[in-house]
């Protein structure tokens, strides 16, 4: 019995520090992360880290890889949540999460630092990429099946508009957490949807 146990704990040990990595990340950046910052989180010594991660950069990798996968489930929920009997609706949901709600909003605030690695790792380049054509497939989805049922006219390909607002979203929230006092995310929201009702004909939005 001892041994069918071992894994779910070392599985269970393995993502408390993922977690307490993505913390230590966002309240102190990728430059000055350090295993003691790592370890203080997870409440264990620095050995215990070094033993399920003896590589820092494999367990920011994790990070990333578990930030990706997060941010994509609480994307694809919301769509899937919308009455799927409202295109308008599930576009509008899929835009009311793609925005960070802050400067100190932790999701998206972490995704921004992980993604400075994507330039000198292939491993962060590929979540990246990932993440990236993740989102706009479900963008493509929602303006298609809005385009078929008539309450879309879109002004491009599905595909192309929903790259567009992916950029969009990734550029003004840039700004937001980058604490532009140009850009908060209610302006930048209220940009995005007007982009949105025009690329797409549709009022409700």
């Amino acid at each position: 019995m001892g041994k069918v146990g071992r894994p779910r704990n070392q599985t269970a040990r393995r993502e408390a520090l993922v977690l307490a990595a993505g913390r230590a990340i966002a309240e102190r950046g990728l430059e000055g992360l350090r295993i003691k910052d790592i370890a203080d989180a997870a409440g264990v010594s620095q050995g215990s880290v070094l033993y399920y991660y003896p590589e820092l950069d494999d367990l920011v990798l994790e990070v990333h890889r578990e930030a990706v996968e997060s941010f994509l489930s609480a994307r694809q929920k919301a769509y899937d949540d919308a009455p799927a009997a409202d295109p308008a609706g599930r576009l509008r949901a899929l835009l009311a999460g793609g925005l960070p709600d802050g400067t100190e909003d932790e999701v998206h605030g972490l995704l921004y630092e992980l993604h400075r690695r994507a330039g000198r790792s292939p491993g962060h380049a590929e979540l990246m990429t990932s993440l990236y054509a993740r989102e706009v497939a479900l963008y493509t989805t929602a303006l298609e099946v809005g385009s078929a049922t008539g309450v879309f006219t879109l002004a491009a390909g599905a595909q192309e508009l929903a790259q567009g607002l992916v950029a969009m979203e990734d550029g003004y929230g840039l700004h937001i957490i980058s604490r532009n006092a140009a850009l908060d995310p209610d302006k930048a929201r209220r940009m995005i949807l007007a982009h949105a009702r025009a690329v797409t004909g549709c009022a409700a939005l």
